[in-house]
């Protein structure tokens, strides 16, 4: 019998979806804008009904508790995070914390009925700023959860509006004071694939094994403001210049280690930023993605080496402002085998997949049995108003995460 009622989920996800909504199907909901408030809000308002206790920790992160099993029970965590990129899709994020909070009170009421006798509780978690559009590094919430970052350097960031994190969180009332947080005896997240493996295989349920490293950095470079009339060619320090050697020579290094490695350079901070005037500063935000910790590594230093090479074409200095490495994470195999279970008792077949990007669940592998469920996307688009999952992938995919929390909340 299923646990999990479809058109309540679907309500549900379609009232958050509304929420920063776009008439093109997208949704805008960077991390701590009033959108991300509302949200909040809303989500605040579904815990109190529903008999959760709300805590709040200081870097924002909002905690759903359902006491099943008593205060001091172990828990079981599920959930994800409401913030978008900017002009992205609505499935990214929001999926895993509708999907939990709905899987939650399916197994809930299974409990009130008898069917279920659970030794844990479930928490339903949503995560600050994990997209990191408005405010980087991402996965700040569940970086200061897991402890890979300190509370102090967390709340510093500031946007291009120069708003701080900590600025912000107390605006819009979510700087929360809560500790003795709930520590979970393992994390299920739901998530889309944002890939094609499943689509084109035609499975609908899957779960990702590991998770690629990925090395982030912010390079700046300085060069002489000056006007693009006058200015002879020769005496222009151009920083932007400077920059545009940077992304072809990224580009290069993919194409050194193609199908190995993943480069981008997808963001650059330029001032002044006027059409008639050189820029004198210019940061680059870089990114190296590998399953392979070698090639990482080697990519980094070729990245060391085009930066100098790119500041002196351009006669200008540089600086790395920011390095950020994360390693390569592995899944709980044991929490892999029961979605497995769970899925062919379903009658599905299960996808065991590669995951190139970073999740929060791979955060969580840092503190016990972590996994991240997934469910198809068509064509693979994501971070794009097009991204989209059917309302029945979604159901099914909730459905899965229900079941294997019922065998989780009695283990």
């Amino acid at each position: 019998m299923p646990l999990v009622d479809p058109a309540r989920f679907l309500a549900c996800f379609n009232t958050f979806s509304a929420i920063g909504g776009l008439p093109n199907g997208g949704l805008d909901r960077p991390t701590l804008s009033d959108a991300d408030k509302a949200a909040r809000d809303l989500l605040a308002e579904i815990f109190k009904a529903e008999g959760f206790r709300l805590m709040v920790d200081a870097i924002g992160n909002m905690f759903g508790i359902l006491d099943l099993a008593g205060e001091d029970a172990p828990a079981i965590m599920t959930g994800s995070h409401l913030d978008s990129q900017p002009t992205a899709g609505r499935f990214d994020g929001q999926l895993g914390v509708v999907a939990g909070l709905q899987a939650a009170i399916a197994v809930r009421d299974a409990c009130k009925r008898g069917e279920i006798l659970p030794t844990h509780n479930l928490v339903v978690v949503n995560w600050t700023n994990e997209e990191g559009a408005r405010f980087q590094p991402s996965l700040l919430g569940s970086g200061v959860y897991t402890g890979q970052r300190t509370l102090e350097e967390s709340l510093r960031p500031r946007d291009q509006d120069g708003r701080s994190v900590a600025e912000e969180l107390a605006r819009i009332a979510y700087a929360g004071s809560d500790a003795d947080l709930p520590f979970p005896a393992a994390y299920l997240e739901l998530h889309i694939e944002q890939s094609t493996v499943m689509e084109k295989s035609g499975q609908r349920l899957g779960a990702f094994i590991d998770q690629w490293g990925a090395f982030k950095f912010q390079v700046a470079f300085h060069g002489r403001q000056a006007h693009t009339g006058p200015t002879a060619m020769e005496d222009r320090r151009d920083a932007m210049l400077a920059a545009g050697h940077l992304i072809t020579a990224v580009r290069g290094l993919y194409e050194a280690a193609a199908g190995t490695l993943y480069t981008s350079v997808a963001r650059l901070e330029i001032d002044p930023n006027s059409p008639n005037t050189v820029p004198s500063l210019v940061i680059a935000h870089v990114e190296l993605r590998s399953p392979d910790a070698a090639i990482l590594e080697t990519a980094e230093a070729g990245l060391m080496r085009a930066i100098e090479v790119a500041a002196e074409a351009a006669g200008v200095t540089f600086e790395l402002r920011r390095a950020e490495r994360r390693g390569i994470r592995q899944f709980s195999q044991d929490l892999f085998a029961l979605a497995e279970r769970e899925a062919a008792a379903m009658g599905e077949r299960f996808a065991r997949l590669h995951c190139a990007t970073a999740h929060d669940g791979s955060m969580m592998t840092l503190l016990g049995p972590a996994l991240v469920l997934t469910i198809p996307c068509r064509d693979g688009i994501t971070h794009h108003p097009d991204e989209f999952a059917s309302d029945a992938d979604m159901v099914l995919g909730t459905e899965h995460l229900a079941r294997m929390l019922s065998v989780l909340v009695t283990d």
